[in-house]
């Protein structure tokens, strides 16, 4: 049982960390208003991934089997990058922490929670390793083990959660209006990047 936590606490710290979506917004907002924002962009997203964690580890997955609603989720997802890399461009040109904290768009959880749902492709990763990864410490799961994986599992995205949220905070201090311009820039260029990928992957799902 103690390897299993601990194995699931690491995988929950490891799925959090590599750089993404959530992580570009977490930035853009934490560098704009904060500690607050940037922990609640991360906090909503958790939301997000305990949601598919559930279904899978359930084994509901057959609600996003649907091509429907991959698509509606898909298409949600598209049009949701797109806006929130118009609102990085637009911040990008004003370059001002000022004007930034002053723009009308504070529902940080929010955002987070609609960032992570919205990806219909994650199920996979809870299908495919969620359940492998208990599979593989414990030979014969019961309920108990996948109910431990998955706490143990956001318990270690929590923690990292924090991590990020105080990182991005502590560098607002080091960050002037001309970085926090290219910052935007940046963000805005890789939450485009992943609208136009989240795009082809539902055109390529169509084409199959």
């Amino acid at each position: 049982m103690f390897s299993l936590f601990v194995s699931s606490l690491v995988l929950g710290i490891a799925f959090c960390a590599p750089p993404g979506i959530v992580a570009a917004e977490t930035v853009r907002r934490g560098l704009a208003r904060g500690y607050g924002p940037a922990l609640l962009v991360q906090l909503g997203s958790l939301v997000g991934d305990a949601t598919w964690a559930i279904l899978a580890l359930t084994s509901a997955a057959f609600l996003v089997q649907s091509n429907l609603i991959r698509w509606v989720l898909g298409v949600f997802g598209t049009i949701l990058l797109l806006w929130l890399s118009w609102c990085a461009y637009r911040d990008a040109l004003k370059g001002s922490f000022l004007e930034s904290r002053l723009a009308s768009g504070k529902n940080d959880f929010v955002t987070g929670i609609m960032l992570s749902l919205s990806n219909p492709f994650a199920i996979a990763f809870w299908l495919g390793v969620g359940t492998s990864t208990v599979s593989m410490i414990v030979p014969e799961p019961e309920f108990v083990h996948f109910a431990l994986f998955f706490f143990a599992f956001m318990l270690g995205a929590l923690v990292y959660s924090f991590f990020m949220a105080g990182l991005v905070s502590k560098g607002k201090s080091l960050v002037r209006d001309n970085l926090f311009r290219w910052v935007n820039l940046a963000c805005g260029l890789f939450l485009s990047f992943f609208a136009f990928q989240l795009a082809w992957k539902l055109v390529q799902s169509l084409l199959e």
